[in-house]
């Protein structure tokens, strides 16, 4: 059965009840509205900053898409894109796309036009959905792409070069389709990267997306009752099949743009969410906002929360020590992996294993899981090898790059890249990572991507770009640079020359030194992270 027709099933079960929740907090924030007076105001409030739809009408919408689609020429495994912040339309294209037979391409937000570019004809993508935020992005790049022949523009005031989405689809018929999808049919590509640093096109398909769905509702028991607070962005596979475990059970979600402490705290009171999945950036800045007194708990009814876990980079034993501190009665999870395994949940801890926080967990429902050497074979108990992943949430392959298909998933296992090792009682901790990729905030920073732009600057001889361990954000960006002789260069250069940056690329932290090479001329970034990281936390807060 296939993703699509569980939301049906909610749709015939709960018909008339709230499914999504749009809050824009960021938009509340410019007029705001103190949140013990949301009862009195509800109506007003849901007009300027809420948007709500039942399980019934995102059904409907997800048909009214898939009959636009269809009607439209879209052939089975066509590729639509989505190019979207977080809104209540996402998911209902995203199901819509699904229901026509077409293939689902969600794009970061983040990406540059460039990156837009060629992830879209990477992944072949016919026909392009996006937001107000990607106009001029589009705008300086649409007329190079050649796969794209359709751009669908969700919003008012829609560009010359789009339709708009809102009329075309909103005459459609809402009535089901009967488009026959296997399992196997492919269903969504998501964008990763391979040590080059240029991303990957990772296509799963159907029983991989339904898998996510039974992988996390045995891991976190969610009900109908159950209201799932999402606050990462919904084109990367985290936080959308996390709630996959409520939809197949008919639990709701909210959608929070917005990630400051005090939207997050509370949006929890305001909507009874019992589950919130965080990264470590957000969680820390909710005990900071807790300990200055910016948020006083006693203000809040919290009562309904009873879930918080955590995914997309290493958590730090300390932070959830702090946590239970504050919030003593709420389970904990963390949760491992890949776009390439369907997202977090081929191993997790488990709500249970508290007392065994630092390791990631166990093999996940259904999941299998061996830690290996270079050749396959499995290292003995306590050795550092590579963790390999086994499941029906595995990748079909990396689009049209069978080489690097061939390399990643060998006798139906995955090859993570990450250095694990098992201790006495099964429990997997993450040693190191294969590949340079710093986690910064639960984004992947590829080094060879900044080292590349850098070395653009005429001063620059050399560098090297490593991870730093950071209380925060896990870890930040720190470049080292090697001078071309005789010239003067000031950080305040480097920053300047960085600004061309998306902000999240931008290094953290310049230091000025000799970038060391092997015999090979690889740079050695083991000698570098031995100089200036030394495992220590860097305790000064950043600013993202």
């Amino acid at each position: 059965m296939p993703i699509t027709e569980i939301l049906a099933q909610n749709a015939k079960l709960y018909g008339a009840q709230k499914c999504l929740t749009e809050i824009n907090a960021e938009l509340e924030a410019k007029n705001p509205l103190p949140w013990k007076e949301f009862a009195l105001v509800e109506a007003a409030y849901a007009v300027s900053y809420r948007k709500e739809l039942s399980w019934r009408t995102f059904d409907e919408k997800a048909n009214q898409f898939a009959h636009f689609l269809l009607e439209h020429g879209c052939q089975r495994g066509d590729k639509v894109g989505i190019l979207l912040m977080n809104c209540i339309e996402w998911l209902p294209i995203y199901f819509g796309i699904l229901r026509a037979g077409a293939v689902v391409v969600p794009l970061n937000f983040r990406y540059s036009a460039d990156e837009i570019k060629y992830a879209l004809e990477l992944a072949d993508v016919s026909m392009l959905v996006f937001g107000t935020e990607f106009v001029e992005r589009l705008r300086v790049i649409k007329d190079d792409i050649s796969s794209v022949k359709q751009f669908l523009f969700v919003g008012d005031d829609c560009p010359d070069f789009a339709e708009s989405y809102d009329k075309l689809v909103a005459v459609c018929s809402s009535e089901p389709l009967d488009i026959k999808i296997a399992d196997e049919d492919g269903a969504a590509i998501y964008f990763s990267s391979g040590t080059t640093g240029f991303p990957k096109a990772i296509l799963h398909s159907h029983k991989a997306l339904v898998y996510s769905c039974q992988v996390e509702q045995a891991h976190h028991g969610q009900t109908r009752e159950d209201i799932f607070l999402c606050i990462p962005p919904l084109y990367h596979t985290g936080a959308k099949m996390h709630w996959f475990g409520s939809l197949l059970v008919g639990g709701s979600a909210v959608l929070l743009r917005g990630v400051r402490p005090k939207w997050i705290i509370e949006t929890v009171a305001k909507e009874k969410i019992s589950i919130v999945w965080l990264l470590v950036p957000w969680a820390q800045d909710i005990l900071d906002a807790i300990e200055s007194g910016e948020i006083k708990l006693e203000d809040y009814d919290l009562s309904a929360w009873r879930l918080m876990h955590i995914g997309a980079q290493p958590v730090p034993p300390s932070l959830i020590k702090r946590w239970k501190q504050y919030f003593p009665n709420h389970e904990y999870d963390t949760n491992y992996g890949l776009s390439e395994s369907i997202g977090p949940g081929a191993v997790h801890l488990g709500v249970e294993n508290i007392h065994k926080v630092g390791a990631i967990g166990k093999a996940g429902y259904k999941w299998q899981t061996k830690i290996v050497d270079e050749k396959g074979v499995s290292v003995k108990q306590g050795d550092v090898g590579e963790l390999i992943l086994n499941g029906d949430g595995v990748m079909r392959c990396y689009y049209k790059d069978s080489e690097a298909t061939a390399a990643t998933i060998k006798d139906g296992w995955l090859y993570t890249g990450d250095m694990a090792r098992q201790d006495e009682d099964g429990f997997i901790f993450l040693v190191d990572r294969k590949k340079d990729v710093i986690i910064t905030g639960g984004e992947n920073i590829y080094p060879v991507q900044i080292e590349n732009f850098l070395r653009g600057n005429d001063k620059i001889k050399d560098v090297a770009v490593i991870g730093m361990a950071d209380y925060r954000l896990g870890e930040i960006s720190v470049a080292v640079i090697e001078t071309k002789p005789g010239m003067d260069c000031a950080e305040e250069e480097i920053k300047q020359f960085c600004l061309q940056l998306p902000r999240y690329k931008r290094p953290y932290k310049i230091i000025f030194d000799s970038v060391p090479r092997n015999a090979t001329g690889k740079i050695e970034k083991p000698k570098l992270r031995e100089k200036y990281c030394g495992g220590s936390i860097v305790k000064k807060q950043i600013e993202v």
